[in-house]
């Protein structure tokens, strides 16, 4: 069977833009595929964070995975701190990584441009990614759209180390989000869903929340009033979240309903409010229920970790032979 990995920084609880970017698509995953998803603290670091709240974030976001879905019968989760082996990688790939293919990183160009000092971390993020990937000799990886330009460098990383050492690193590809949601504009309409931006619907939000944060929600700038008739295409925010929560009749109800102004937007609101609800209602009853027992998610984070240990070192039994280097537990002469 194929294995995947995918990550996610701990941010705390989850919202909708990471349920429908990445999370669900996971959960469907995880019955066709050897699935491993990793809660990267250690990518977390490359910014300003509190050290103080970074375990219970952690703890959170181990809480709203298993309580969308991920069964660790399933699949392995865990914490990448708590894997060495991804730091060991990292510093071996820094070995045949050009600084010329990092800097031209979008993402890295995007951060540092408000920065007067710019962190190595920031710049050797990719690295890290890719050592993320190829320690588990991952065939494929689920990325939204600003992560594919990573995963090239990835594929790159693992060819030069490869012509250079041996070939013991696949390359990994990406794979298409079955969900056609890899990039969820916030509600605000402005920018991508985000917890700090406060533009998205928390996957824990109760039943008023939500429909507190819909409500306002931008709609489309053609409907002035409730009888302009609208273009649902245009429709930057409710209409994409219709067709991610809402049934094939609901959305098609919406289109028709759209076009020819028999509802208002407060009314194609209050259908979505109710889909988005009844989705997540069980997560948050899980969550709940999980939150009470904090120990049995430390202990499937533990097992996780243990796992991905024992699979790190046997790509890793290979990588330092070829460079000449000895492992720990073994005499170099």
């Amino acid at each position: 069977m194929s294995r995947v990995f995918s990550g996610i920084q701990p941010s705390g609880e989850l919202h909708i833009g990471n349920y429908l970017g990445a999370v669900r698509y996971w959960v469907e995953l995880q019955d066709q595929f050897e699935c491993i998803f990793g809660i990267v603290d250690l990518h977390a670091i490359t910014q300003p964070y509190d050290p103080a709240n970074l375990p219970e974030r952690t703890l959170e976001m181990a809480v709203g995975l298993l309580a969308a879905g991920l069964d660790p019968a399933k699949c392995t989760l865990f914490v990448q701190s708590q894997v060495p082996q991804h730091v060991e990688l990292m510093w071996i790939f820094n070995t045949v990584t050009p600084v010329g293919e990092l800097e031209r990183m979008t993402q890295y160009k995007e951060k540092s441009a408000s920065l007067e000092s710019i962190p190595a971390g920031l710049l050797n993020y990719p690295i890290l990614q890719a050592a993320d990937i190829l320690l588990y000799q991952a065939g494929q990886v689920p990325v939204g759209e600003d992560q594919v330009q990573h995963l090239e460098l990835a594929r790159e990383i693992a060819r030069r180390w490869n012509a250079r050492f041996g070939d013991p690193f696949r390359f990994p590809e990406p794979m298409a989000l079955l969900t056609g949601t890899q990039r969820i504009l916030g509600l605000d309409a402005r920018a991508k869903m985000s917890k700090s931006l406060g533009n998205t619907i928390g996957l824990l939000d109760t039943p008023e929340e939500i429909w507190d944060k819909l409500r306002p929600a931008i709609t489309d700038p053609a409907r002035k009033t409730r009888k302009d008739a609208g273009e649902p295409e245009r429709c930057p925010v409710v209409y994409q979240l219709h067709r991610a929560f809402s049934p094939p009749e609901v959305v098609a109800e919406v289109e028709r309903n759209c076009r020819s102004a028999g509802w208002g937007c407060l009314d194609c609101k209050r259908v979505l409010a109710d889909h988005v609800i009844a989705e997540l209602a069980p997560i948050r009853e899980r969550a709940l229920a999980l939150k009470q027992r904090p120990d049995d998610v430390r202990d499937i984070l533990a097992a996780g970790a243990e796992r991905c240990r024992k699979l790190a070192e046997e790509t890793l039994s290979l990588v330092y032979p070829q460079m000449g280097i000895s492992r720990p537990d073994r005499r170099f002469l």
